[in-house]
């Protein structure tokens, strides 16, 4: 029996409501709750967006997003590569500026004791000649994904540092009701 997952902005009135089947963890509902919610008030923020060109452009500019979170996701090395080109390259950087940071990078990488050798898979060129297409890095030439992420103190802050989280319910518990997914019929 589907599940459903509802979630309302009081500001605006928009509502959103997710349905499938969903892990019984508590922890994967939480993460569901959240991410709909967080979906919810992103929506309801560029809606209520009174300029046009500016609504447009938060819609561009999220979609690019979702779309890089789920190549990144699905280890689609070579989509996330053109997501991050395009959206460097519709904000005015030149191929010279993308080879030149990934120059600098790559410097700070090894003055770290890092393998300066991932950014070419992450950046989809090297700082030597131009790669054809053939010579393209696979996922096995990236390695793993989840050694991407991996560092310890260096890690990027969570979510749930990002924002006041006093209603949310504690880890392996159920958010209370409205909140969490359910079975409906």
């Amino acid at each position: 029996m589907p599940q459903q997952y509802h979630a309302a902005d009081s500001e605006t009135g928009l509502e959103v409501e997710v349905t499938g089947e969903f892990p019984a963890d508590p922890d994967d509902r939480v993460r569901i709750a959240r991410t709909t919610n967080l979906f919810t008030r992103l929506m309801s923020t560029i809606l209520s967006t009174e300029n046009d060109y500016e609504r447009r452009e938060r819609f561009k500019a999220i979609e690019t997003q979702l779309e890089l979170a789920d190549a990144l996701i699905r280890g689609d090395t070579a989509e996330v590569q053109q997501l991050m080109r395009s959206t460097l390259t519709s904000m005015g950087v030149t191929e010279e500026q993308l080879r030149e940071a990934q120059e600098q990078i790559r410097k700070q990488l090894e003055s770290m004791g890092g393998d300066p050798s991932a950014l070419e898979s992450l950046f989809g060129t090297s700082s030597e000649a131009p790669s054809e297409p053939d010579d393209l890095p696979t996922l096995e030439d990236l390695g793993p994904l989840e050694e991407l992420f991996e560092g310890g103190d260096d890690q990027p802050p969570t979510a749930e540092g990002d924002r006041d989280t006093s209603d949310d319910p504690p880890s392996g518990e159920t958010p209370p009701d409205g909140e969490s997914p359910e079975g409906r019929s």
